[in-house]
């Protein structure tokens, strides 16, 4: 906002000392990715700068790193890179393993919440609601209880049911995770929403189904898409629940993560690091796009 030309010399000191604030708050924020992305394209197997690449020479970068993520747990690393070397790679790949995981947990988990989410919020939303503050804080409290309770109640409970250690459980414990994202994001999309046009509808004859599908479901998605992001980035990012209830054949990105830092100190870490920025990077944009478009279709002006 720029500063008028009414305002005084203390309210124009101010405004520079609010930016200045600002811009050493977000610097704050934002330096560990500084540091780590440079750092993963470090020559040496270290954590730390190196005397050539602070002189900014060549010799001192590589993606070394990001080719271990490929060949680490491969029974023929250094065979000529053909078919036969990328199918070893899909099948005995450790990061590769991790991903394929990572990915079928996050969608299957994300689907279940997105679906059982949403459900959940278009009940939330009726006036005739019985207790409806009460569900809410229900259903959003996996989002405010410490994770490493919900993670030691998931465990006792898939002991006693028989799904430790299994993909199913894993799937079911992070849509329990996901829920509340979801549950926030479509709810705070249908404040604004015209119900006038769902009972305009019923009016004409339309079934449920079809008014959901045609009128409601159109103007709610981009909710329902940010609220679906937001569960898969917390399938994706989630290593404390995977500890207690995953077995050695689940291992996620972030578990295999923290394998490598207890284990072996390796820089492929800071490699997998910042791969994952610029996937949250994407995702994130994408639902800045999301919350534009639904604020346009609610004929909101962005400011």
């Amino acid at each position: 906002m720029p500063i008028p030309s009414y305002a005084t010399p203390l309210e124009r000191f101010w405004q520079y000392t609010y930016r200045v604030i600002c811009g050493l708050v977000f610097l704050f924020l934002i330096a560990p990715i500084l540091i780590v992305i440079p750092l993963s394209f470090n020559v040496e197997p270290y954590f730390t700068f190196t005397e050539r690449m602070l002189a900014f020479d060549p010799e001192g970068y590589s993606l070394r790193w990001y080719d271990t993520l490929l060949t680490f747990g491969m029974q023929a690393p250094e065979a000529p890179r053909d078919a036969a070397w990328w199918g070893d790679a899909w099948r005995n790949a450790h990061w590769i393993k991790a991903t394929k995981n990572s990915i079928i947990i996050g969608a299957f988990s994300t689907l279940l919440a997105t679906v059982l989410g949403t459900l959940a919020a278009l009940g939330l939303s009726r006036p005739e609601m019985p207790f409806r503050s009460t569900i809410m804080a229900i259903l959003i409290s996996p989002m405010i209880v410490p994770l490493i309770i919900t993670a030691t109640g998931l465990f006792f409970f898939y002991s006693m049911t028989g799904l430790a250690g299994s993909y199913l459980g894993i799937i079911l414990a992070h849509a329990t995770l996901g829920i509340p994202f979801v549950i926030i994001t479509v709810t705070a999309t249908l404040v604004g929403f015209d119900h006038s046009l769902t009972r305009a509808a019923a009016s004409l004859g339309a079934a449920p189904s079809t008014t959901f599908f045609r009128i409601t479901m159109p103007l709610i998605l981009p909710g329902v898409i940010s609220g679906a992001l937001f569960a898969f980035v917390t399938s994706f990012d989630e290593v404390v629940v995977v500890l207690f209830v995953a077995g050695h054949e689940q291992q996620t990105i972030p578990r295999q993560m923290w394998n490598g830092i207890r284990e072996q100190i390796s820089p492929a870490i800071l490699a997998v690091a910042t791969i994952l920025v610029l996937v949250s990077i994407a995702l994130l944009s994408t639902v800045e796009l999301l919350r534009r478009r639904s604020e346009r279709l609610r004929g909101v002006t962005p400011r």
